[in-house]
């Protein structure tokens, strides 16, 4: 999807022409909850940004709930005289969107954010009726396209967290998440140093063999876990001891595991052995100075 609020409700409305917006028994009904829906398809696709803050399961949303949930208000607008709000907002909140939505906390989040923007003070008030505390964000008057799109072109391109109904501090975890994929990128497609010559710079297998051969001399023994048993016995009177055993045989998981990868793949890089996808990752997390995938889990 587009990215950020704004450009995401312009790339659906875009889509909603005048011939569209007003093929409707309610042209002006129709129109405004045509761009509630845009608006409520745009805030769920965009709170997944905010990680386990926005939604506890990030859902896979797609346009087609959109048109989905477009159809059925056309429907429902030219077969009865009084609009169903209750009704499209089950069908929004409970099948259309909500059929993907599996935990407990977001059917109740979904079923709350609908009726914000699927609603009687959309069509009767519009620009009165306000989306968010500061005021930016509402249904502008008119019906037409063009309507609609000068309104979203003059929204802030940095969207406020208020209008996703959370605190502005939330914008911290999106920030921070975004800063990581961007140097993770960046790391992914640095060249890693010269390869020698007149710069005589290392080359990453050098780099990579340098530092493994460092940490093999600095990785200690593993415990002996017949001794913890005698000097920590499990005791119903001492929960820690049976705390302290179990993270001294985690402790020696992550280094019977460093013991065995370290020099096997110092002998990979020298082509001794096969590089397989668990040493390749030992190295890269090496040269990049993060810790291995292989070794998070096992540690």
């Amino acid at each position: 999807p587009p990215k950020g609020l704004r450009a995401n409700v312009l790339g659906s409305m875009m889509k909603c022409d005048d011939r569209m917006l007003s093929d409707c028994v309610k042209p002006e009904p129709y129109a405004r909850l045509v761009y509630g829906f845009c608006f409520f398809h745009a805030i769920c696709q965009d709170r997944r940004k905010f990680g386990p803050i926005g939604w506890n399961i990030p859902y896979n949303f797609t346009p087609e709930d959109l048109v989905t949930n477009r159809r059925q208000l056309k429907y429902f607008l030219d077969s009865y005289d009084a609009i169903p709000y209750k009704v499209l907002q089950f069908l929004g909140a409970k099948i259309n969107y909500g059929g993907r939505v599996t935990d407990k906390k977001d059917k109740v989040l979904i079923e709350c954010m609908i009726k914000i923007f699927i609603c009687e003070e959309v069509v009767t008030k519009g620009p009165d009726y306000k989306f968010s505390p500061g005021g930016k964000f509402y249904c502008p008057a008119g019906g037409s396209q063009d309507d609609f799109l000068n309104y979203l072109r003059a929204l802030p391109i940095m969207t406020p967290p208020e209008v996703f109904g959370l605190h502005e501090n939330c914008e911290i975890t999106c920030a921070e998440a975004e800063s990581f994929a961007l140097l993770e990128d960046v790391m992914a497609l640095s060249s890693g140093g010269g390869g020698g010559g007149a710069g005589g710079g290392k080359s990453p297998e050098e780099v990579m063999d340098e530092l493994a051969a460092e940490l093999i001399g600095q990785t200690p023994s593993t415990f002996d876990l017949f001794a913890f048993e005698d000097r920590f016995p499990t005791m119903y009177s001492e929960s820690r001891n049976t705390v302290v055993k179990q993270e001294a045989a985690k402790y020696n998981r992550m280094i019977q595991a460093l013991q065995y990868q370290l020099p096997l793949f110092r002998r990979a890089v020298k082509g001794f052995v096969v590089m397989t996808e668990d040493l390749e990752s030992v190295g890269k997390g090496l040269f990049f100075n993060v810790v291995p995938e292989g070794w998070g889990s096992v540690g």
